[in-house]
């Protein structure tokens, strides 16, 4: 933690942090505490689609997505264990994973909805193997399954990827506080 000094930046005097507990008063998870305070650090978010035996595609929006590894090429998603769709996605040889673009609030709503058409309107391609990859995102990976592991309510599913791509003029969408945002216009790349 912070020494008293700490809180002192640039001649302002900085509040002490007063965290509060994760159970509410009667030992209940205060998920709406917890999930606001999650909701603090913006992310981007991916869509994970694939065809299905037929040919038609499924897919998912999924925020929780994290790099993990150059060498093995690998990257990681958090997927809840209520899901419907992701019984279906885990059957497929290939995953398509795209990093939704500024602009593609629409369908990361679709496929986050249940109980509706997810690719009406969503303009998309097939790749290897079924793996499926929306047009318009900020970057794509093909990757086929690594590895799951329980955590929580969620699975991880280790991602291996097989190709990629990313668009350089494409800006990713970005989840933040609950809501979309867009990155400023003339924001450098390193």
């Amino acid at each position: 933690m912070c020494s008293d000094k700490a809180l002192h930046a640039e001649g302002q005097i900085m509040t002490a942090i007063n965290l509060r507990g994760v159970h509410d008063d009667i030992g209940t998870v205060d998920t709406a505490a917890l999930r606001a305070t999650f909701g603090r650090f913006p992310s981007g978010v991916t869509a994970l689609c694939a065809t299905d035996v037929t040919g038609e595609p499924i897919g998912m929006a999924v925020s929780a997505f994290v790099n993990v590894s150059l060498e093995p090429p690998l990257v990681g998603v958090f997927v809840q264990t209520s899901s419907t769709t992701w019984p279906k996605l885990r059957e497929r040889p290939r995953i398509g994973l795209s990093v939704l673009g500024a602009g593609q609030q629409t369908p990361c709503r679709q496929l986050a909805a249940r109980q509706v058409d997810r690719f009406a309107n969503v303009s998309w391609e097939s790749g290897p193997d079924g793996s499926v990859f929306l047009h318009g995102a900020a970057a794509w990976f093909d990757c086929e399954i690594e590895s799951e592991t329980t955590t929580g309510d969620h699975q991880f599913v280790l991602l291996r990827i097989i190709g990629h791509d990313f668009e350089a003029e494409q800006d990713p969408l970005v989840f933040y506080a609950s809501k979309f945002h867009e990155l400023p216009n003339g924001v450098p790349d390193n």
